[in-house]
């Protein structure tokens, strides 16, 4: 029997087309769903589709589903700012929660049993120790955080009313690029600290601003867990293979266990550029935990998951190596530290 087709909302975006890379490398058919929001479209696979449209949107949801025969979801889309959030966190809870929620209501009338979701570590705040398991005390300090919660507890709900299955997949800081180039972030702005770094090295942004210095951490400041965005695409593969099988995972974490400050990233950027990355030192960001580190555990015992290119030096030299060969910024923008999460 041909699996089912799996819609990835937010598939034009940096996780979720690798993610659909991923997929359709693997041979399931894919549709991705994106309103393109978040920046120009990434490079999709031959064959699958993009269409262009927004997930609060039910009628236009249920079409999609019914035409392309979707089985399951691989839910990406939503908004990522940490600091944009705070000023702004009608369109978060209204994106992120409100619209998601539609999405929900789509996936239970088309009888759609499976669903990945793209959370974040911002679910624990600032956590009491490192590293976080999956059930350390979850207060975000941001409304972005309060909003992946609070559709985690969404799902779970659907799964004890509709028999949903569902993986909430909580990511550190998603990094990296693909090996060969073409796949790579490109947010508007730009707001993560590697892709910033390499920017400023290669002198098509400014200085990069460090947001505090004087954290209890080995060199100051902060320390944060980065994941290979190839190795998150694996990860939800092997998570939607389970849910597929008819089991429910919950949530997972998503990281290496081992954490870089942000002076370690500019060291390491600086070595895969061959140029120093110019910086500066700026006040503390409000929001930003002095450490977020993943206990992955859950992530190795349930999905057999072992990050294979989650190394710094293998994620800044792929993120270097799509920024030399690839399209440069338009225009510059302050650069900050990284964020809470993903």
């Amino acid at each position: 029997m041909t699996p089912p087709t799996i819609l990835v909302t937010g598939g034009a975006g940096f996780v979720g087309s690798h993610f659909a890379r991923a997929a359709a490398e693997a041979g399931r058919a894919v549709v991705v769903l994106d309103d393109l929001s978040g920046g120009p479209p990434a490079v999709l696979p031959p064959g699958v589709p993009l269409v262009v449209g927004d997930i609060g949107d039910g009628p236009a949801l249920r079409r999609l589903c019914a035409t392309h025969h979707v089985g399951a979801v691989a839910h990406f889309a939503g908004k990522i700012q940490v600091g944009e959030s705070v000023a702004h966190p009608d369109v978060y809870f209204d994106v992120n929660l409100v619209r998601s929620l539609t999405l929900l209501e789509a996936i239970r009338d088309e009888g759609i049993t499976a669903c990945l979701f793209s959370s974040s570590a911002a679910v624990y705040g600032t956590p009491a120790a490192v590293p976080i398991p999956e059930l350390a005390r979850r207060e975000p300090v941001s409304p972005y955080g309060a909003t992946k919660l609070a559709f985690e507890f969404a799902l779970e709900a659907w799964g004890t009313a509709f028999g949903l299955r569902w993986a909430a997949l909580r990511y550190f800081n998603a990094a990296g690029a693909h090996p060969d180039g073409t796949l790579r972030e490109s947010h508007q702005p730009e707001t993560h600290l590697i892709p910033l770094a390499i920017d400023a090295a290669l002198g098509v942004r400014p200085p990069l601003t460090i947001f505090g210095d004087d954290y209890d951490t080995p060199d100051g400041t902060c320390v944060r867990d980065y994941i290979h965005v190839t190795d998150l695409a694996s990860a939800h593969l092997l998570a939607l293979a389970r849910l597929e099988q008819g089991q429910t995972l919950g949530a997972v974490n998503l990281g290496t266990g081992h954490g870089y400050s942000v002076r370690e990233v500019i060291e390491a950027t600086a070595q895969a550029v061959g140029r120093p990355v110019p910086h500066v030192i700026g006040p503390r960001r409000a929001g930003d935990p002095p450490r977020l580190v993943a206990d992955p555990a859950r992530a190795t015992a349930l999905l057999a998951w072992h990050p294979a290119r989650s190394d710094l030096a293998t994620i800044v030299e792929d993120a270097a190596r799509s920024r030399l060969h690839g399209p440069q910024p338009s225009a510059p923008s302050q650069a900050p530290a990284p964020p809470a999460g993903p």
